[in-house]
């Protein structure tokens, strides 16, 4: 890939996401990709140990930034003000990557793959009357008699994950320019 690339994966809560978006991620990095996600949380995230020396820097000493430097890791808190456009953030911090998985988003203007199970909500987010219909490259479900407009993988088909990692590079959006 030449430049960046970004593509979101989007679902209801609890439609498994994060487990489409660890197993793309892993099958792109299998295949030689440099591969960045971003994680998108309506809630404040809070992964340091209250007390710890790196929690202390940041919280009791206000710093604007604070990185965890240890081997074979590096872990940046910074503060800023709420920023959802995954695009400006897989600019300013996921620039070297072949390409960036955003897991949410799905209201932002990037192509999504978007899980559907019935079992988590009767229907899709996708709506082919909608203006955004476009952006979608794909619904991926487990539901065997599910029809749409949208391309649909279904988990049971074999190679689904490598087709759709043929389909993420083929359908994510450049973020340069």
């Amino acid at each position: 890939m030449a430049s960046t690339r970004i593509l979101s994966i989007i679902g209801r809560k609890n439609a498994g996401k994060t487990t489409l978006t660890v197993a793309l991620a892993s099958e792109l990095a299998r295949r030689g990709r440099r591969v960045m996600t971003i994680k998108h949380s309506h809630h404040p995230a809070d992964v340091d140990r209250p007390g710890s020396d790196s929690w202390r820097h940041f919280h009791e000493g206000r710093a604007e930034r604070s990185l965890i430097a240890a081997p074979d890791l590096r872990v940046l808190f910074e503060r800023s003000p709420d920023e959802y456009d995954p695009v400006a953030l897989a600019r300013r911090y996921m620039a070297d990557a072949d390409i960036v998985l955003a897991e949410g988003y799905k209201r932002a203007p990037i192509p999504k793959i978007e899980v559907f199970r019935p079992s988590v909500a009767p229907t899709p987010i996708f709506d082919s009357a909608s203006p955004d219909a476009p952006l979608w490259a794909a619904i991926v479900t487990d539901d065997l008699d599910f029809e749409s407009s949208c391309k649909v993988i279904r988990f049971q088909d074999t190679m689904w994950l490598q087709l759709l990692a043929s389909l993420t590079i083929e359908r994510a959006q450049a973020i340069d320019g």
